[in-house]
This record gives structure tokens, sequence and C-alpha cells, in this order.
């Protein structure tokens, strides 16, 4: 492991001018490398930098193919380092080994996906009669901000990168300070690829300096958050000072409704992968089951099973893709959601498994499983963040629906039936950017997605997302 880890600021590595932060082993709570941490001043320059490419034209001079080439390029040299970046997001992040893989990989065919979109963005000829020529052109906003979470800081960085780069955006990354040493390998594969220097900017900072001063600089033009909703309100503040679109994909308090036709045994697979890949610790997490109230014992003795059949620790001795689950990212974010299932306990909740931390040090919580969970209580409303699955019981179909919506996100949302009628009404009546039909996270880098309510605005991945990086232009020519 590298001991120091700087910026990368206008093609050159840098220390920061506000010192440096310790990144931390949550398996283990011990200090892995230390990473320097950027100023205002740090983040004005990254900024100039990205502005200059920019007004130089150099990105949008291209053939979009020939950019688009340059974006795939990325995504394959990541491909080249995956075991490197791995064991280093593993340690850096706690997620298990083979995890950490699949979140390169996924990340890969962000940058594969986009650059194949790179020449697709058209725009149209708009008919005025015999007397005019008149069309529309898309053009990039010019520095992109992107403002990224510690949970996937690889395959997140990499869903807006793309994206940005694809369209001929120049790059600001903030990287997130629980987990920012990953990002390196986003600069190193901008070089390898040949983008200008100043493309690609990576820096790291606490939010209160760093991210604010990016968010509210005058310079950026657009802004890409993922994060919670307090933080989010923040920026979506700051950027409208500056009159800057963003896009927002905040938290989730995301709903499986399980009627009783529904396949059960298939559905264990929804909640090994719904609630405990990366120790829940993923916005469109299914955090909560509302299931028919005929199969609500079976379907929590199912789960309970589930969840006390995964093997918790160290995610570096997990390298192996199986029944395991590594730790949180960081002791404070396992004693929040280890005292939110206290608190609905307390209320009159029942942990039919887990619920508590392990007895070894190390940010570990247990899988769990609550029950008796009632909809107005503040584990069915709010995010947890962590492994933490919430079954609730429901008569009919219209209560279902009405539980499932009784929160003030709306991200994803998911329906397990045979009936395809009641799963299509169920899918238009859910109040959700992506609602999944008998498998939770079906879908992939092709589909659009993004929040309704305060899981946010804007949308990630799929085509729709190009459009968050570019602004229209007409162009009407009166002809002799």
């Amino acid at each position: 492991m590298q001991e120091t880890w700087q910026n990368y600021i206008d093609g050159a590595w840098t220390d920061g001018g506000a010192g440096w932060i310790d990144v931390t082993d949550p398996a283990t709570g011990t200090r892995i490398a230390r990473h320097a941490l950027a100023d205002a001043a740090d983040v004005d320059r990254a900024v100039q930098a990205a502005r200059r490419v920019h007004l130089s034209g150099d990105l949008t001079a291209m053939r979009p193919i020939e950019r688009g080439r340059m974006v795939q390029a990325m995504g394959r040299y990541l491909l080249d380092h995956k075991d490197d970046i791995a064991r280093v997001l593993t340690l850096e992040q706690g997620k298990p080994l083979w995890e950490s893989q699949i979140e390169i990989e996924g990340a890969a065919l962000y940058f594969e996906y986009y650059g194949n979109q790179a020449s697709t963005v058209e725009g149209r000829s708009i008919p005025l009669g015999a007397g005019y020529a008149d069309f529309t052109e898309y053009e990039p906003f010019g520095v992109s901000a992107q403002i990224i979470p510690w949970n996937y800081p690889v395959e997140m960085t990499a869903r807006s990168l793309s994206a940005a780069l694809a369209t001929g955006n120049a790059c600001v990354i903030k990287s997130p300070e629980l987990t920012p040493l990953t990002n390196a390998w986003f600069a190193r594969a901008a070089e390898a690829a040949g983008f200008p220097k100043g493309t690609v900017n990576v820096i790291c900072g606490l939010g209160r300096d760093a991210g604010a001063a990016l968010a509210g600089h005058r310079d950026v033009n657009q802004i890409v958050f993922t994060g919670s909703v307090p933080t989010g309100i923040a920026i979506a503040t700051a950027a409208a000072r500056n009159v800057v679109p963003c896009v927002l994909e905040l938290g989730g308090k995301s709903a499986a409704i399980v009627h009783e036709d529904a396949d059960l045994d298939a559905f264990e697979t929804d909640i090994r992968w719904g609630i405990y890949f990366n120790a829940g610790q993923v916005c469109s997490a299914m955090s909560r089951v509302i299931v028919h109230e005929s199969r609500h014992d079976e379907l929590v003795e199912r789960a309970a099973s589930i969840a006390r059949s995964l093997s918790v620790g160290p995610g570096a001795e997990r390298p192996d893709f199986g029944a395991n689950m590594g730790a949180m990212v960081s002791d404070a974010q396992r004693d929040r959601a280890e005292a939110m299932v206290a608190r609905a306990t307390q209320a009159g909740a029942r942990a039919a498994a887990g619920g508590r931390r392990l007895n070894q040090p190390g940010a570990f919580l247990e899988p769990t499983v609550l029950s008796g969970v009632t909809p107005d209580m503040e584990i069915a409303t709010t995010e947890v963040f962590g492994p933490v699955l919430s079954v609730l019981p429901f008569a009919t179909e219209d209560q279902a629906i009405e539980i499932a919506n009784g929160t003030d996100y709306g991200l994803v949302g998911g329906v397990f039936t045979r009936d395809l009628d009641r799963a299509t009404r169920a899918a238009r009546r859910l109040r959700a950017g992506q609602v999944f039909v008998n498998e939770w996270y079906a879908g992939g880098v092709e589909t659009p997605f993004g929040g309704y309510g305060k899981s946010g605005y804007g949308r990630e991945k799929g085509r729709e997302a190009l459009w968050n990086y570019v602004q229209t232009k007409n162009i009407a020519i009166k002809l002799g």
C-alpha cells in the first residue's frame, strides 16, 4: 500500500493546501494511508484547468467517435489494473474483495457504454419554410463538477465521468474523504487514454471546505452529486446562486411489495443482493419488504435464515464470491445503524436476526431482519444505509402501495408476483424513478436511474444521462 496519495490537478500530482487526512481500514480500525486535502485554492486551480481545456475547444474539435474511443480506453485501463484497484478499494471501503472486483468491472462498463454513445448525440433539422434553414446542436456545458459518494467510489465516479467526457466536458472530481484512494486510477486512465492535461482533475477534500468551494464556484457549469439529502440541498442551494444545473442522486427507502403468489425461493436471492450487498450501503437498497399477511411469517423466517447464513468479517479475507459480507465504511456509520435498530426494537419491532455489532475490532454490524415494523416507525421511513431489512405486512393491494409510497423518498421500488396485470398496475402507481418486477436490481448501465421527491432529480445511466451534460443550441439561418 502506497503511504501517501496526492491530488491530481492540471496533469500533475500535488499536495493540498489543507494538509492531510488519514485513510482507515474499517475492518481493522488501522490507518492504511494518508491523502492530501484540497483547500479552496486547490479547487480553483482544478476548475481553471478544466475551464482552460473547455475554452481551448480541444475536446469538441475531435470527431465524437474519436473521443468515444478514448473514453473506452479508460475503461480498459481499469480492467487492466483491476486487481490492484480492488485490493485498495477493499482496504479503504470494507467490502469483500470479490465485491470490489465486481464494482471495477461495472465501472469499466460505463466507459464502454458511453464511449459507444459519443457519436450518437445528434441535433435535428427544424422545417421553417423555404426561406430558412434551422437546426439544433448539443454543446457540452464545459466544466462538470462531480462530488462522489464513499459507498461506490469507483463505480459512481465512472458513471458520471464517462458520460461527461463522452459529451466533451472537462471534469473536476471531488473524491470522498472516507474512500479517496481509488479515484487516483481515473487520473492515470485519462493520461493513458491521451486526454489533454486538465481534462480530468481529482481532488480530495472535506465537504465543508473543498466540496462547498466546488459547488459554489462561479466557473463550474454543471454539478453531479450522489449522497445524502441534507448535503444535496446544500449543493443545490450553492449552485442556484450561480444558476448552475445539478444532477442529484440522493437517498432512498425503497420497498419491495411481495404478493401472496410470489416465488419466495427466488426472492431469497433478491434479499441477499437487495439489502446485504455492500453491507446495505446502497442508495437503492431493498430496505423494506411489504409482504402479504398470508406469507409474512414465512418470509421473515426465510430472511432471517439468509441473514444468519452470511459470514461477516474483513473483506480482504473474503476474496471469493459467496455468502459473506464485509465491514461498514466506518464506526460512525455502524453506530448510527445500530442505534436505529435499537430505537426500532424499543418502539415495538422485533429483531428476527442480527441487530448488534460484532464483538471484534472493525465497523461490523450483524445482517439484520426486523419484523413487527409499522409504517410510522423511524426505521420504516428513514434511510439506514446499512444491512437492516424491515418487514411490514399488508392486506390489500391499495394498502401495499400506500405503505410503499409513504416516505419522502422515491428512488426505486419492486413488485413480486406471478400476475403481470397486478405488477403493471403497481409499477405505474409506485412513486419511484425505477421499478423492478420479480428481480431486484434488474437493468444495467443502459437503463435510466434517478429519483422522485427527496431522492433527487435528473437521471444517471442510459441515454437519458447524456442530456445532463449538454445544452441545446438552436441555429436559425435566413436564406437569400
